[in-house]
């Protein structure tokens, strides 16, 4: 374990000096859990995670760290024990002339893969938590999230294989979250996280059964 956080620590601090995208907003957020068995991937840090260097600071965070306070996990045991990483790690700047964040380019996007691919491939997690269409898209082929949430999928990726589960993005632009049908789904994946061995072994003062969470 020694080594794996060495090298680890080592990719962290080449990544905060990664400056390769020039329409982006940096430095990169660069924190993570050297031997998590889980890894949540987002979509792109906004303005306040790109100036605390963390992520999910702002309300999408509040809203996020909600839902999995009802399967049983605080914010700090979630940061502390599940590597939280994001298709870019730079903030890609806000939209001009209107409301909310650029979308990352397609460039932007396969530049920093070699990041997230490089902590893929040294942690080896055995449950992914893909936070929005971006990450969704990524790994599963594209579909609404209809589709998607409230299920676990098994991805082949960077030479191993490992669960996925779809999850909503936790902004409040999302429209998506705040009807029934978007509730009960998240409900759904929601338990699927908990039922799964690697939340039980990350978190292993959870119970061995947590009730039915329904519509968040």
């Amino acid at each position: 374990m020694t080594g794996l956080r060495e090298s680890f620590q080592a990719h962290l601090e080449a990544l905060k000096a990664c400056r390769a995208c020039p329409e982006v907003e940096p430095p990169p957020v660069a924190v993570g859990v050297a031997g998590a068995r889980i890894m949540l991937m987002g979509q792109a840090p906004g303005p306040k995670e790109r100036d605390t260097g963390r992520p999910f600071v702002f309300t999408a965070g509040t809203t996020l760290f909600r839902w999995f306070s009802r399967i049983g996990v605080d914010e700090e045991s979630f940061r502390e024990r599940v590597h939280m990483s994001a298709m870019i790690r730079c903030f890609p700047g806000k939209l001009p002339g209107r409301q909310g964040d650029r979308k990352p380019s397609r460039k932007e996007m396969e530049l920093c893969e070699t990041h997230w691919g490089a902590e893929m491939r040294m942690l080896r997690p055995d449950l992914v938590l893909l936070v929005g269409k971006l990450a969704i898209e990524r790994f599963i082929p594209h579909r609404l999230l209809d589709d998607v949430v409230g299920r676990t999928f098994t991805v082949e990726r960077e030479g191993f294989g490992f669960t996925a589960v779809p999850l909503p993005h936790p902004s409040g632009l999302n429209r998506w979250i705040q009807t029934d049908h978007g509730k009960a789904l998240l409900g759904e994946a929601l338990n699927l996280i908990a039922a799964h061995p690697a939340w039980h072994s990350t978190f292993p003062r959870q119970p061995e059964s947590i009730p039915n969470v329904g519509k968040i």
